[in-house]
């Protein structure tokens, strides 16, 4: 896994799922705000005139020459919650995400949010 420090060297490559099919190019890296580890991807799918951002979960990722490759399918990315290319994930979105995946959902314990950007 790289180091979310490092997105500008791995913005705009491209993110494949389980099989290497490609799912879209790699936008931005949100971290959990509790351990501030790398939760989830941000991807640039659709055609040039509708694009938009998915989430896609960092667990269990890895770094390919030219790749980053997630371990969901590519068809379950592209049905993810998405924002605008140059929209913010509203903190009410952030259960969707989680749930679209099947992974469990907890805010802190001020109820603050739990995903942030890098």
């Amino acid at each position: 896994m790289f180091e979310p420090e490092d997105i500008r060297e791995w913005r705009d490559h491209d993110v494949v799922d389980v099989g290497k099919k490609k799912i879209g190019s790699l936008e931005a890296i949100y971290v959990d705000t509790a351990s501030d580890l790398p939760s989830f991807a941000t991807v640039t799918v659709g055609m040039p005139t509708k694009r938009r951002l998915v989430f896609v979960p960092l667990v269990n990722a890895t770094v390919g020459p030219d790749y980053l490759k997630v371990t969901v399918d590519r068809k379950l990315a592209k049905e993810a919650p998405s924002i605008d290319v140059d929209g913010e994930l509203p903190a009410e979105e952030e259960p969707k995400i989680f749930a679209h995946y099947g992974m469990p959902y907890q805010t802190g314990a001020g109820g603050e949010r739990r995903l942030g950007r890098r």
